[in-house]
């Protein structure tokens, strides 16, 4: 009886130790569960980079009476997306839609904002040489696109259009990229290759011959570039005819504490960024680029998502209400 004794309180102390140096080694600052107050005035770190559609909040011209924006984080937008997925770096923040259902895969503590900051269509953005022979998107199979990452939401709406309206097997092409996934959890399927960019551009591997092709930012303007696809435009326009979506770039997400202690807050939040955005209307193709609501972007929403899917970027196909908690769901009414 004695020797059972001894060893159950040998391995009880072994699991203590072995506890407690798990807990030695947690950082604090990325995994405690944030705390705001019950009620009153609350400041939260805040990434709003200045847009034309935000600028109002940016600026304080726009403000609540329940909240204090700390306007905080790298002018670089996309900078912004990884310490926010990895570190919990932001309250409230501007983010990327592929990152952010992948954030919502990995369970990371997010949640949507059904507001619109940041919408486009792709198609002028792949760029070969102005003399390449390549007749069309079709003749990229077997070639090269350098990318910034393969997640990017840009590159993924990219390789969208290039299967759903160019019937381009995306497998068969190398994609070379010069960043990592925003969600470190993400591991680069095998027809990535990884590239130091060093102090060369994007548009400096095309014209050097390293790729084939890229993924810009915009549409390219060096004259010895010119896009893949003849005319954006009215592949633009066949794509929302035929998907009847937007494709989506960037919205706003919360952190799931903030939403769930102080859903007021969120409210206001989201009241201010609609306010910005009639301030600055702007639209593309005679259609409203920067739709707020759910039920305004369901559509939008269930495109990106099965693309997403389809690419392999999440493991389970999201419905439209997944992406949201409860009081980002009553957003609408």
């Amino acid at each position: 009886m004695f020797s059972i004794v001894a060893i159950t309180l040998h391995q009880h102390k072994k699991i203590f130790r072995k506890t407690f140096a798990n807990i030695q080694r947690l950082d604090w600052k990325k995994t405690m569960y944030p705390r705001y107050p019950a009620i009153g005035k609350v400041t939260l770190k805040a990434h709003v980079p200045e847009r034309s559609n935000t600028h109002g909040v940016y600026s304080g011209e726009i403000s609540s009476p329940l909240v204090e924006l700390d306007i905080c984080g790298p002018k670089n937008v996309a900078k912004a997306f990884k310490p926010l997925v990895r570190e919990r770096a932001f309250d409230v923040s501007e983010l990327s839609l592929m990152t952010y259902l992948q954030a919502r895969a990995y369970g990371k503590p997010l949640v949507l904002l059904p507001a619109v900051v940041l919408a486009r269509f792709q198609h002028g953005f792949l760029a070969c040489l102005a003399d390449a022979k390549l007749s069309g998107p079709k003749d990229l199979e077997g070639k090269r696109i350098a990318i910034r990452s393969y997640t990017v939401t840009t590159v993924t709406w990219m390789r969208a259009i290039l299967q759903r309206q160019f019937g381009v097997d995306v497998d068969r092409i190398t994609w070379v990229a010069f960043e990592d996934s925003h969600l470190a959890e993400f591991k680069d399927p095998l027809n990535v290759e990884r590239i130091e960019l060093g102090d060369r551009t994007i548009e400096d591997l095309v014209l050097d011959g390293t790729v084939d092709a890229a993924v810009l930012a915009k549409p390219p303007i060096n004259e010895r570039l010119r896009p893949v696809i003849a005319d954006p435009q009215e592949a633009a326009k066949a794509w929302l005819e035929k998907q009847g979506a937007l494709q989506v770039n960037h919205l706003y997400a919360v952190d799931t504490a903030l939403s769930e202690q102080r859903p007021d807050v969120v409210r206001a939040i989201y009241g201010m960024l609609k306010q910005a955005k009639s301030a600055a209307p702007k639209t593309e193709l005679g259609i409203d680029l920067h739709p707020f609501g759910i039920q305004a972007n369901r559509r939008n929403f269930e495109v990106a998502i099965a693309c997403a899917y389809d690419q392999k970027l999440i493991q389970r196909r999201f419905a439209v209400e997944d992406l949201f908690d409860e009081t980002t769901l009553a957003l609408d009414d």
